[in-house]
């Protein structure tokens, strides 16, 4: 089921939010975890079974962590939810892509298993794991009620694409957590500015991508339009089912953690990824790469860490070697940084303008089918390609997306959200806001009714 869709609006989330005030406090954790069995089932009713044996399995490996006396014991139930998590996510995300690049390097023909990718796993298993390792530090105790555990792991809002909510965050809103009007009307709020971003200027810029591979006109100014329509697409996409996740968890009481801060204004690729999916950067840092002795060991050993934790963030993102040579990219990039300290002496708008510059050249290697087709994009970006530098068709699709353009370049950056704080305490913002909200899900509904929309990308990862 899709945050974006007529059945979540308009029956399932209605029907749970009733449901969830209704009942005793006592009984909401169930009210959540059901809801969101049903939520996941919807769309994948066999991986069900996936995903109650993870809540079961990592549910008994943290009381088992947390009954044993003895470090060894300790050491080896959290290296089963360890080995576990890999198996499962290397069985269903990774096996193919291993075997046929073993195929392809022998040139043998083992077939592969073609097994459909669950949606969410890679979330749902990273949340997991930071429960039993955080129990096996000592930072958390073990969740000894299995519905309480069960609607953590399954928790809807966030299930499918994050943030990745680690369970010391939320453990004691699991426990007690407070419920308000207030709560209610900013998570409703945060919701349908997240919906918005997706339906009116994600999926709009995902049409006009799709436009692009259509087209028999390319240009060397349409795969620029491509490059930063895509980098706006996946912005507003993803930022968008962050906000539509947080505000869904503060209307149930809980604080999701931010997993976005504009991005695009960053002035080092550094600062670019302490503000891009934050949840998932911030879990690679304490759960790998400080473990891994992070920059407190030798300069080599330093430059392997850095270059295993990009790569794991390459591979946590997809089954393809793009993905590998994406995040490969980005760990050579920090340590550019970090070896030339001169780019930090650069002036303001120049660290920005290579910051956005690098990004965009890294999503048209990341949202590539496949390696070649991602050289063939970047060396007609650059005029390598024999086209044309423009053509009327391009003109023609400049004209009709210049206005979604200068939408989403201003949306990325923190214009309309230091507005509307401005307006927020105001008689104008009093009259606003709800209308505003009013005609966001009018006119999201109506692009749903339509067909006019897309899944959310990260679904696929």
């Amino acid at each position: 089921m899709l945050f974006s869709s007529i059945p979540f609006l308009f029956y399932f989330l209605p029907a749970v939010i009733l449901t969830y005030f209704l009942v005793p406090r006592q009984l909401k954790n169930g009210v959540l975890l059901l809801a969101s069995l049903f939520f996941y089932g919807w769309g994948e009713p066999r991986y069900l079974i996936l995903m109650v044996f993870s809540i079961a399995m990592f549910y008994g490996c943290g009381l088992a962590i947390a009954k044993c006396s003895q470090k060894k014991w300790k050491r080896f139930w959290l290296v089963v939810s360890v080995v576990v998590s890999v198996t499962m996510l290397g069985i269903f995300k990774y096996a193919d892509f291993f075997v046929s690049s073993f195929n392809a390097v022998t040139g043998l023909s083992v077939p592969m298993l073609r097994l459909a990718l669950p949606i969410g796993i890679s979330f749902y298993t990273f949340q997991c794991l930071s429960y039993t390792i955080d129990v096996y530090r000592g930072n958390v105790p073990a969740q000894k009620n299995p519905i309480s555990f069960g609607a953590y792991v399954a928790l809807f809002p966030q299930l499918i694409a994050g943030p990745i909510v680690r369970y010391v965050d939320v453990a004691r809103e699991l426990e007690s957590r407070t419920h308000s009007w207030d709560n209610v009307a900013v998570g409703l709020r945060r919701f349908l500015v997240g919906l918005g971003k997706k339906i009116l200027i994600a999926d709009n810029f995902a049409l006009l991508m799709k436009l692009f591979r259509e087209s028999g006109e390319q240009s060397v100014l349409f795969y620029w339009m491509y490059a930063i329509a895509f980098t706006l697409n996946i912005y507003f996409d993803f930022s968008g089912y962050s906000d539509m996740a947080i505000g869904l968890g503060r209307v149930f009481g809980f604080h999701f953690i931010e997993n976005f801060n504009y991005p695009y204004l960053s002035k080092s690729i550094g600062e670019f990824w302490r503000r891009w999916h934050m949840s998932l950067g911030s879990w690679f840092r304490d759960y790998i790469y400080i473990p891994l002795g992070g920059n407190r060991v030798s300069k080599w050993r330093w430059v392997l860490n850095t270059f295993a934790v990009w790569m794991l963030t390459g591979l946590w993102h997809g089954a393809a070697w793009n993905f590998v040579l994406w995040g490969v990219m980005f760990g050579v990039l920090l340590l550019v940084e970090k070896w030339v300290p001169a780019l930090q002496k650069l002036p303001v708008l120049l660290r920005r303008a290579y910051v956005l510059l690098l990004v965009v050249i890294s999503f048209v290697l990341f949202n590539a089918e496949s390696i070649s087709q991602a050289g063939s994009d970047l060396a007609a970006m650059f005029g390598f390609g024999g086209l044309p530098l423009v053509t009327a068709e391009t003109v023609y699709y400049l004209k009709s997306y210049i206005v979604l353009f200068l939408v989403g370049i201003v949306g990325a950056t923190p214009v309309v959200r230091d507005l509307a704080r401005k307006l927020e305490n105001t008689t104008v913002g009093a009259v606003l806001e709800p209308v505003l909200m009013i005609g966001i899900l009018l006119v999201c509904t109506g692009y749903l009714v339509d067909g006019s929309f897309s899944p959310f990308l990260y679904f696929r990862f």
